[in-house]
């Protein structure tokens, strides 16, 4: 057994023994024994056993710490969500056994394909179109208006046009090489941002803007350009502050929460008591008071973790969205093709953005922005959209493996 296999075993391992050690100790919280719990825990350590075990037969070049570090964020998401109220965990369960088809179907796709060409323009259009209905459809929820009613569910269009913005970007940064040929992919990405600015998505403008320079600067290398696009989104920044009165509160609160702890300050008040209340080592799972936090389960989850599972167990949790840094790097690295490695870094980039964009507000380390946390916060959209970038991950890892594969054989037979 190699020493690949042996890290992937014994990672899968100390995850199942968390959820059975977490969902065992949610049972017997209350002092009598909670059958629903033990029953999530146990369906949910089947359910990561299964899906590594069938993905490994049928894709056995997928990049398996990338899907161990991805099964390790929703089982603490699924634990927490459980413990703030189960219904929560059990819908984001239901959801996630859904988004797993999701994923699958975008490995497939990804595997086989090239940069779909012409399809980008209509890739745009649906970008657009989604941001486009929030203006009409949503209702606002925090000064944003970002959810779309259907029936008995709630969507939010942002989440699926990221997936379409990053294919438009890197077929758009992988074919032109002239300066005026990124003429309609800039008005494009101009246009998801007025978009965004337009419902008071102010969060998800600062993610699009955020992966939409990096992305710009690795495929193009233009320091000018990207510093001339970093100062026309700063300014856009300030000029949000003074047009929208629920940016400014929200730059106030940051500066001193403590001014308005009655009020707007009281929600960012209280994240921070529950991480220093936390300590190094938490307060033990089902002892914290995620109950007196606003949007405990979407936004402040993280406040959550830290509260019941202690600092150095929040830091577990960044460690690992670094691991989908690190191995999206190296997955864009492999690469054959240009398409490929812009498609994975812009995911990688998106993922890993709008974790720490959302954890450093929760820390005040910048103004909140009210983005979930990938793949842990509650929220049937964002899981989705998490789990599609993921299968994106992994189905260039396949491609890139195939290829390795292939050309070895082929030196092999030219040897012969």
């Amino acid at each position: 057994m190699s020493r690949y296999q042996k890290s992937t075993r014994a990672i899968l391992l100390l995850e199942q023994l968390f959820l059975l050690s977490a969902f065992s100790l949610l049972s017997i919280r209350t002092g009598e024994v909670d059958f629903l719990a033990i029953g999530l825990g146990a369906g949910l350590c089947a359910f990561n056993l299964l899906q590594y075990g069938i993905l490994r037969v049928a894709f056995r070049h997928m990049d398996r710490f990338v899907l161990l570090a991805a099964q390790f964020l929703w089982d603490v998401g699924l634990v927490v969500l459980y413990r703030i109220r189960p219904s929560y965990a059990l819908k984001q369960a239901a959801i996630l056994a859904g988004s797993t088809l999701a994923m699958v179907a975008a490995m497939l796709v990804i595997r086989k394909s090239r940069n779909f060409g012409k399809w980008n323009w209509v890739f745009m259009g649906l970008a657009v179109a989604l941001l486009g209905s929030t203006l009409v459809l949503s209702r606002t929820i925090g000064g944003a208006k970002n959810w779309i009613r259907l029936g008995p569910i709630s969507v939010q269009p942002s989440e699926f046009a990221k997936i379409f913005f990053l294919m438009s970007s890197a077929y758009f940064l992988s074919t032109r090489d002239k300066l005026f040929s990124f003429v309609p992919y800039v008005a494009f990405a101009g246009a998801c941002a007025v978009l965004l600015v337009a419902a008071k998505e102010l969060g998800t403008g600062l993610l699009f803007c955020g992966t939409f320079l990096i992305l710009f600067f690795a495929a193009t290398g233009r320091v000018f350009l990207t510093l001339l696009g970093v100062g026309v989104f700063g300014a856009g920044a300030c000029a949000s502050y003074y047009v929208f009165p629920h940016v400014r509160t929200r730059v106030e609160v940051w500066l001193d929460p403590w001014a308005s702890y009655n009020a707007q300050g009281y929600q960012i008040v209280q994240g921070l008591m529950a991480l220093a209340s936390g300590g190094l080592f938490g307060v033990g799972l089902g002892n914290g008071m995620p109950e007196v936090i606003p949007a405990s389960h979407t936004d402040y989850i993280f406040s959550v973790i830290g509260e019941e599972f202690g600092i150095l167990f929040a830091a577990i949790v960044i460690v690992f969205y670094l691991v989908f840094i690190v191995r999206g790097m190296l997955i864009a690295l492999d690469a054959r093709e240009t398409y490929d490695a812009l498609l994975v870094f812009g995911c990688t980039c998106m993922l890993s953005l709008q974790a720490f964009i959302i954890i450093g507000g929760v820390i005040k380390l910048i103004p909140l922005t009210g983005i979930t946390l990938p793949f842990i916060s509650y929220g049937g959209s964002s899981l989705l959209s998490s789990m599609l970038q993921l299968g994106i991950l992994e189905g260039v890892a396949i491609k890139n493996s195939r290829r390795e594969e292939e050309e070895l054989q082929l030196m092999g037979e030219d040897i012969l």
